[in-house]
């Protein structure tokens, strides 16, 4: 048993230090590889398949709150992140993700939307990938647009445990910011995404009979731990490898995290 304990933990030291340098450096919280591993550990323990999935959502959602504030500051640091778009797109993730953590989550499967997403985010990442230059005039709605959208970001992060990048991304590349800027500020989404979507599975998870040792309701509080610590030591060397990236080379490599997410919104909405 403690060998099996020792191995959990190597796992999730493993899995928190890629997850975090991954957040510096895409903005996109991890959730792409956390989601995986965390059914993959909590499988091994006993864990029911549709409870794996969405304990591994909820935890993973909950370690994007201690990685996003490492990796903005990060960020801040270098006079990256859009704090406009930011304040615009903020009430509506919270309200996105409330609902989706308090309500829809519980009720939903989601697939055909997460289909939907999947495609959407295919054709952006690709768009990136040829260097397709969006129209000069185009440029980012008003206070109420950016609201809109933040509600539509917070709803699917929530109902698929990833963080902000994941819409924001490219819809901020869609409106000509630039790409170091996109980066910058989607991580700062994560943010309120995050917390948005904790309190939301707090709330539908809270009566739930404990799954495992360590957890509580949707929450695997060992993976958390674990995973935030390591996470938020290596999210600063994320952002900083992103800035020492050119603009070509950051634009690829955020358009190989896009498709990877299509692929994992995919997999975690069927394996639900």
């Amino acid at each position: 048993m403690a060998a099996f304990d020792l191995q959990v933990v190597a796992e999730l030291l493993a899995l928190g230090i890629c997850a975090g340098f991954l957040a510096g450096l895409m903005g996109i919280g991890g959730g792409v590889i956390q989601v995986p591993v965390l059914i993959a550990i909590l499988s091994r323990q006993g864990v029911s398949a549709a409870m794996a999935v969405k304990m591994a959502i909820a935890t993973s959602m909950a370690t994007i709150v201690f990685t996003s504030l490492s990796s903005v500051r990060a960020h801040h640091q270098r006079g990256a992140v859009r704090w406009d778009v930011v304040r615009g797109m903020a009430p509506g993730v919270v309200m996105g993700g409330l609902l989706a953590g308090a309500g829809v989550f519980a009720l939903v499967k989601g697939r055909h939307l997460a289909a939907f997403f999947a495609l959407f985010i295919c054709v952006a990442a690709s768009q990136i990938l040829i260097d397709r230059k969006p129209a000069a005039t185009r440029e980012l709605p008003g206070r109420w647009g950016l609201t809109a959208v933040g509600t539509t970001l917070g709803l699917l992060a929530g109902l698929v445990g990833a963080g902000g990048a994941f819409i924001a991304g490219p819809f901020l590349v869609w409106c000509n910011v630039s790409m170091h800027k996109v980066v910058a500020t989607s991580a700062a989404l994560g943010f309120p995404v995050a917390v948005a979507g904790t309190a939301g599975y707090l709330v539908s998870g809270w009566r739930l009979p404990q799954a495992l040792p360590g957890a509580f309701g949707y929450l695997y509080l060992p993976g958390l731990l674990i995973v935030a610590a390591a996470s938020v030591c290596t999210a600063p060397l994320g952002a900083r490898a992103a800035h020492a990236m050119n603009v070509r080379q950051l634009q690829r490599r955020f358009a190989l995290a896009m498709f990877a997410l299509a692929i994992y919104m995919l997999h975690t909405a069927f394996a639900a």
